[in-house]
C-alpha cells in the first residue's frame, strides 16, 4: 500500500467514525476528504481565505460582443476598492479578505493605495484578426497570477474577475482547448438580447476560424484575456502550495480549464463553488468532471459564488477535527 492509499485510509476512517451514520453528511464528507488529502492530513484547517480580483480588458469588445462599454471595467475597479460590489459585501460578511489586481484595465493606470498593479498593458488586442497577446505576454499573466498567489493568506484561495467582454474571451479560448463546439460556450454574458447573441455566435465563430489546432500555450495567447490567465497562473501556484482553489462561475472556470490543460494535476486541488447561470458553464463543469456546491442561478462573477461556498469548506475541515468520534463520545455503534 502507498503512502497515499494509507492517508486516504485515514481520512475515510476518521469521517466514518464520526457520531453520525456512515455518510449522512453527504456532499460535506466527500468536501472534508478532498480538503484533507489537498493537505495531506486527516486534520485538516480552514481558517482564512483570500479573494483575489483581477481586471482587464479585451479587444475583442470592440467587434461588439458585449451589451455594457468597455469603460465600465475600470468603473467597477474602483466600486471593489471602495467597498461597493456584491463580492465586497459577500466577503465582509464571510471574513474573507479581497484584494484587487490592475492585469490589463484599459485607459490611463488607475491610482489606488490598494490596488494590486501587475498590468501588463491597457487590455488585449482584439482576436477577431490578431492574437489577444504576444507568448510573452501569456508567459508574463501566468507568473504575474503564480506570484499573487504565493502572497496571499489562506488556507483556500478565491479568484474572481472583471472585465467587459470576458465571457467572449472564454468562449473562444475554451473551444480551442477543448474542442467542445463554440454554441455550447456563449451565453448572453451581461445581459444580451436574442439579436446580441446571435450576433456574439457571428462573430466568435469569426475568430476561432482565423486559426487552427493551438496548444495550451498558443490558444491563451491567441484568445486568452490577462486576467484569465493570471488566474491560471494563481490557481496553479494554490494547487502546487497545497492549497485548496475555490473556483467561481464560468469565466473562473474557464481559467481552470487553462490551468488543467497546462497541469492536470492541479485538478485535485480545485473545489468548484456553483453552478452559474452563465450557459456555457454547465460543458466547462462536465469537461472537468466537476459537480459545484451549489447553484443559485448566479452569473455575477467576481468570485461571489466562491465566497459563498467558503463557509462549507470551513464546515467541512471543522467535521474532522472538531467532531466527536463514537469512540471518544462514548455513543455506542451499530452491533
Amino acid at each position: 500500500m502507498t503512502d497515499i492509499d494509507t492517508l486516504r485510509d485515514r481520512i475515510r476512517h476518521t469521517i466514518d467514525t464520526k457520531t453520525k451514520p456512515l455518510g449522512a453528511l453527504g456532499r460535506i464528507e466527500d468536501l472534508a476528504a478532498q480538503i484533507a488529502l489537498i493537505q495531506q492530513t486527516a486534520a485538516p484547517r480552514m481558517t482564512a481565505c483570500t479573494l483575489t480580483i483581477f481586471a482587464a480588458d479585451h479587444g475583442i469588445a470592440h467587434a461588439g460582443v458585449s451589451a455594457f462599454p468597455q469603460v465600465v471595467t475600470g468603473q467597477m475597479v474602483l466600486n471593489f476598492l471602495s467597498g461597493g460590489a456584491a463580492a465586497n459585501v459577500f466577503a465582509a460578511v464571510n471574513g474573507v479578505t479581497l484584494q484587487v489586481v490592475d492585469a490589463g484595465v484599459a485607459g490611463e493606470p488607475i491610482s489606488h493605495p490598494a490596488l494590486i498593479d501587475r498590468r501588463i498593458a491597457p487590455g488585449t488586442g482584439n482576436f477577431l484578426t490578431e492574437p489577444a497577446m504576444t507568448p510573452a505576454q501569456a508567459e508574463q499573466a501566468l507568473d504575474h497570477g503564480a506570484a499573487v498567489a504565493r502572497s496571499a493568506r489562506g488556507e483556500a484561495l478565491a479568484f474572481g474577475e472583471m472585465g467587459i467582454a470576458n465571457t467572449a474571451t472564454a468562449a473562444a479560448l475554451t473551444h480551442k482547448l477543448t474542442g467542445l463546439p463554440l454554441a455550447d460556450l456563449v451565453g448572453r454574458g451581461t445581459g444580451l438580447d436574442d439579436a446580441g447573441l446571435a450576433n456574439k455566435v457571428a462573430i466568435l465563430s469569426r475568430a476561432v476560424a482565423r486559426t487552427g489546432t493551438l496548444d495550451a500555450e498558443q490558444a491563451m495567447a491567441e484568445y486568452g484575456g490577462f486576467e484569465i490567465v493570471m488566474i491560471a497562473g494563481a490557481m496553479l501556484e494554490t494547487a502546487r502550495s497545497g492549497r485548496v482553489v475555490i473556483v467561481d462561475g464560468f469565466i473562473a472556470t474557464a481559467a481552470a480549464v487553462l490551468a488543467v490543460t497546462l497541469e492536470p494535476e492541479s485538478r485535485a486541488a480545485m473545489v468548484f463553488a456553483h453552478h452559474s447561470h452563465e450557459s456555457g458553464h454547465g460543458a466547462l463543469l462536465a469537461h472537468l468532471d466537476a459537480r459545484p456546491l451549489l447553484a443559485l442561478d448566479m452569473r455575477l462573477g467576481e468570485g461571489t459564488g466562491a465566497l459563498l461556498a467558503w463557509p462549507l469548506l470551513k464546515a467541512a475541515a471543522a467535521m474532522m477535527t472538531d467532531m466527536a468520534s463514537f469512540e471518544t463520545a462514548g455513543v455506542s455503534t451499530r452491533d
